[in-house]
């Protein structure tokens, strides 16, 4: 088997869900329909963010960050899937599959350090009150909100320079929906050993890291409102903190599962399903798990209805 990492021409198949041929056509529905809500969602969110005051707060200000990210993710990899369920066209050449490839893991790696950040923000918010407007100034959350930016970028530039060295062999078929590193490992030539150490580390940083340092921080949260006597202050600040805790278990646990797991271990088959967990289901959920019980969400959306009846 000769390597073909250099024919740019050939690119590659993508083998999506056919193995499963009943299962295309209700896919492709529920993919559709999931698709549609992630677009609603998020856009609504970064529109109610920018026209109520109200919600010009930190908080807010990174949840928007939030929603472009997971808007830019979802159409990354849905619509070439939704082709893909159609039988259209399966194919993506290889610098199509390595933008695709650099892309996700960008917005993936900014993501995940922009979690930390919004910890880090309620931390500050629950753990030091009269602190906090002096603490969560303009410049520190614009300033954070690039450092998760560069920091993702970087992180994606040296992943997918390491997996760009790499000789591929076999078949021109990668058994995903979309250009997925752990499927790229599975066809090189050559021992990964030594390029797998190397991005282990890299996820670690990006992944394991934030993971534990947002556990940390809801530790210290989790302390301090149990020292609020109010019931009702309780009961706010849990559900304030704990959206953002569901939204982090369901994040970090489908990254660790994909990539803090050896190459060989990794089933192609599982890992489809997984990734339309934090492809499509995880930015699908995000703007409702932030927003559901949230009145200051809630009356910034009365008041832009209100408005186009007037």
């Amino acid at each position: 088997m000769g390597s073909f990492n250099t024919s740019f021409g050939e690119g590659f198949i993508l083998v999506g869900f056919s193995d499963w041929p009943q299962l295309e056509l209700i896919l492709f529905i529920y993919i559709s329909f999931f698709y549609s809500l992630t677009l609603f969602g998020n856009t609504t969110i970064i529109i109610l963010s920018q026209l109520d005051p109200r919600l010009h707060t930190p908080m807010y200000f990174f949840l928007c960050h939030l929603s472009f990210l997971d808007l830019c993710y979802t159409t990354s990899t849905v619509p070439q899937l939704l082709i893909n369920l159609s039988g259209l066209n399966r194919t993506i050449s290889y610098g199509g599959c390595v933008t695709q490839l650099f892309i996700v893991l960008t917005l993936g790696s900014i993501e995940s350090m922009l979690l930390v950040v919004m910890a880090f923000d309620r931390y500050a918010a629950v753990c030091r009150p009269l602190h906090y407007t002096t603490i969560m100034h303009s410049l520190l959350c614009l300033s954070l909100a690039i450092a998760a930016w560069v920091g993702g970028l970087v992180n994606s530039l040296i992943q997918t320079s390491l997996m760009m060295a790499m000789p591929l062999c076999g078949l021109h078929y990668l058994n995903h929906f979309f250009c997925e590193m752990p499927v790229f490992l599975k066809l090189a030539c050559e021992d990964t050993g030594g390029t797998e150490a190397k991005m282990f580390v890299a996820r670690v940083i990006v992944v394991a890291i934030p993971a534990v340092l947002i556990l940390g921080s809801y530790a210290h949260i989790a302390r301090a409102v149990l020292r609020i006597k109010s019931m009702a202050g309780r009961r706010k600040t849990f559900g304030t903190c704990g959206s953002h805790l569901l939204v982090v278990c369901l994040f970090y646990g489908s990254a660790m599962y994909t990539y803090l797991q050896p190459t060989g271990s990794y089933s192609e088959s599982e890992g489809k399903f997984v990734a339309l967990f934090y492809t499509i289901i995880i930015p699908m959920l995000n703007p409702l798990i932030y927003t559901l019980r949230n009145k200051d969400v809630k009356g910034a959306l009365w008041k832009v209805v209100g408005r186009s009846r007037d």
